[in-house]
């Protein structure tokens, strides 16, 4: 039972320490953790993968993570990127992808083949209306302008394609017939030959995909908005700028950027900070989770900022928040996730418009018996140095009492071998107790407090650690009247104790010990619990209370005979004292109380059964042993043989019989009457009746190897019937026996 509570007072201090981070997250940068999920999340069967767009993931996600693994997948790889290339046949989306693939394994891939690739691209986003279409068409071009030396790639009518998303576009319907006959974008007209034609054919504007809230639809005839795709329509807009051969109008641009702002006021946010996007409707048929959906935004936002120019006046915080979005996930357990984490950290490590940096620490938990220094990281999502910067210790203050500071804003030293920011000694006005630290970077650089995003100042939970004292322990056996002491014990909390007392229900136990920090402060530990077990295993716990450093439980054993359940007998006293803070948190035996209490009345409860013995219940049971029959008497082996003998007389004399007839058994045969003639003549009757008469003799020979060879024992005895319990067959001797459990 000792055990039990040991391991029950582990896990309290576990989950207070994990609790208080949980309220404000320390987050850490991409370790080597995600390289070793990503080996096992990504493994290929047979050297490949169920699609393209898996294997897509998984090398980005080696990429990123720096894991060299192209040798193991580009072989089944890029042939099926030729394939699909090569393909006149292949959809959007297995084009795309298959380009995603070859830009990281730089297969050998014809230029015929790329020229042909994006023919079939420019006509599908010449004619798409769904935002999908758009992204991959669009999507597959800017890829193939990257992986060829083709750099004037450029897509017909940009701004057309372009106003198409953002704007709309109209449907050409002949004035007279009412049929649609072509799509004409907007863009692709002046005002004036706008006008002309009207007067010839009737127009239709079709609803934008783009809504006002910054979200987008899939197509104009879904009626649900989407934030995951707004993502997606940023990347294609993004690829649109980068494939037009002249420049953008820029009030479309001006457009988007707004769309941008208003998609990030619609941004959540959690309590430690982190920022994410998520789907407000629940119905959408391309319904995304907040990881995916965030993820989506942040590549749209990245790949666009990319390709235009001007601030897209997005608070750094927002940035910030994004990253620690993702940071905080931890390690994924679903591969798609660990990808879109991964990916999205890429991203905003290398994004145009605010470079999120990281405060760590190595470990929040500091020991003043040890005395740790306080250490610092400043890192990217993806664990690189950050730039020159310092490190201010703001303030510190305990927990629930954010008003007074413990210290002065002192200048962490910074170490450059190991790119770590130290306090080598903490303040003398620091206890044991849990901290709220307050930090703050500063650039050194001014143009980098444009390019990169601290986030001011960064609050993060610390423990810090140490020995308590324990001091004037002592157990004692009370007068339950007066009150005075008639028995008293010191007790060594530090070490071991073997205190033997003797009570009755007239009197009562006492016991008292102070606690105080390393500084003489008052301690109050989490736990403070005293137990008493019976000598049958019925258990009673106490909670300790405490005043200033003194701590004291009293059980007056008159109240208590009830709850005692009138059990007298020996009593083993046991004090639990345990704290997150507390490095010498103890579960001590102190020793035992003989308690006589008085006989039980006839209504009193009775003590609760106590649970069985895991070993005596699922331990190894005692061998059976099975009971068989006892052989039954069989008679003198002479007289069988005998018996025998004259059974075989018969036999011999038809063998031998007398000199004349002893030529031929076909005549003995006859002489007995047997009619031979009719024994068929003609081969196949003559087969089966040979047949026939072999068969019998071959039973007769079988009975006869029984008796002769198999079994020559007394008869069915004990290790016959015990083989008869194993469904194996059993043969006896002096008689046939075939038995069959």
């Amino acid at each position: 039972m000792a055990r039990n509570l040991g391991g029950f007072l582990v896990l309290i201090v576990a989950a207070l320490i994990y609790s208080s981070a949980v309220a404000s997250s320390v987050f850490q940068p991409i370790s080597d953790s995600h390289r070793s999920a990503a080996l096992e999340l990504f493994t290929p069967l047979d050297g490949s993968f169920t699609s393209l767009e898996e294997t897509y993931e998984a090398l980005r996600t080696f990429e990123v993570l720096g894991i060299d693994k192209k040798s193991d997948i580009s072989t089944a790889a890029c042939q099926s990127v030729s394939e699909i290339l090569g393909s006149l046949s292949s959809t959007l989306k297995d084009s795309f992808y298959a380009l995603k693939v070859n830009g990281i394994l730089k297969c050998d891939i014809k230029e015929d083949v790329f020229e042909g690739v994006a023919s079939r691209l420019q006509a599908a986003a010449g004619g798409a209306s769904a935002l999908l279409d758009f992204y991959y068409s669009v999507g597959g071009l800017v890829l193939i302008k990257d992986q060829t030396s083709k750099g004037d790639l450029y897509l017909a009518d940009a701004e057309g394609v372009f106003r198409s998303i953002k704007v709309g576009y109209y449907l050409e319907l002949w004035a007279h017939v009412g049929l649609v006959t072509d799509v004409v974008r907007v863009g692709g007209f002046s005002r004036s030959s706008t006008g002309l034609l009207r007067s010839l054919f009737h127009y239709v504007l079709v609803d934008a995909l783009s809504q006002s809230d910054g979200r987008w639809r899939y197509n104009s005839n879904n009626p649900e908005s989407s934030t995951f795709a707004a993502g997606l329509a940023l990347e294609a807009l993004a690829g649109i700028v980068s494939l037009s051969s002249s420049e953008i109008d820029q009030s479309l641009i001006g457009t988007t950027k707004n769309d941008i702002l208003k998609l990030f006021d619609s941004i959540e946010k959690y309590d430690d900070g982190a920022f994410y996007f998520d789907e407000k409707l629940v119905d959408v048929l391309e319904h995304q989770g907040p990881l995916s959906t965030t993820s989506s935004v942040v590549r749209g936002l990245a790949a666009f900022a990319a390709v235009t120019s001007g601030s897209l006046n997005l608070p750094s915080s927002k940035i910030l928040g994004l990253a620690k979005f993702f940071l905080g996930i931890g390690i994924p357990g679903d591969a798609k996730d660990l990808f879109n984490q991964v990916d999205s950290l890429a991203f905003l490590e290398s994004n145009t418009v605010s470079i999120p940096l990281i405060l760590s620490l190595p470990a929040t938990v500091i020991s003043l018996t040890k005395k740790d220094a306080l250490k610092v990281k400043v890192n990217t999502v993806l664990g690189s140095n950050a730039p020159a910067l310092t490190v201010n210790l703001v303030r510190v203050f305990r927990s629930g009492s954010k008003d007074t500071s413990l210290i002065e804003s002192q200048e962490l030293k910074f170490d450059p071998e190991s790119a770590v920011y130290m306090l080598d000694a903490l303040p003398k006005s620091v206890d044991v107790g849990k901290y709220t630290f307050v930090f703050e970077t500063v650039l050194h650089d001014p143009d980098h407090k444009n390019l990169y995003a601290t986030g001011g100042q960064t609050q993060i939970p610390i423990f810090v650690t140490g020995v308590v004292k324990i001091d004037s322990a002592e157990i004692a056996v009370l007068d339950s009247d007066l009150g005075s002491i008639e028995t008293k014990k010191k007790i060594d909390l530090a070490g071991e104790n073997a205190v033997s007392l003797s009570a009755n229900h007239l009197q009562k136990l006492r016991l008292s010990f102070q606690l105080s920090t390393p500084l003489g402060h008052a301690f109050k530990p989490h736990q403070a619990i005293l137990k008493l077990t019976h000598e049958t295993e019925v258990e009673h716990i106490f909670v300790v209370g405490s005043s200033g450093k003194q701590f004291e439980v009293i059980l007056d054993f008159l109240g208590l005979v009830e709850k005692f359940f009138y059990l007298s007998g020996r009593y083993n006293v046991q004090l639990t004292v345990g704290d997150a803070v507390m490095e010498n948190s103890f579960l001590k035996a102190i020793g035992h109380v003989d308690l006589d209490l008085p006989e039980p009345p006839e209504k009193a409860p009775q003590p609760p059964p106590q649970p069985l013995d895991p070993i005596l219940r699922y331990g190894p049971k005692a061998e059976i042993t099975h009971i068989f029959r006892a052989p039954e008497k069989l008679p003198p082996k002479e007289l069988s043989i005998t018996f025998l003998g004259l059974v075989l007389v018969p036999f011999l004399g038809f063998l031998v019989g007398d000199a004349p007839y002893s030529t031929s058994s076909i005549i003995k045969l006859l002489r007995l009457g047997v009619n031979v003639k009719n024994f068929p003549s003609s081969s196949v009757p003559a087969m089966f009746a040979g047949l026939f008469h072999l068969g019998i003799a071959a039973v007769l020979l079988l009975y006869a190897l029984f008796w002769l060879k198999i079994d020559r024992g007394p008869g069915p005895g004990p290790d016959i019937l015990e083989r008869n319990l194993t469904n194996q067959p059993v043969y006896g001797t002096r008689s046939i026996y075939i038995v069959w459990a």
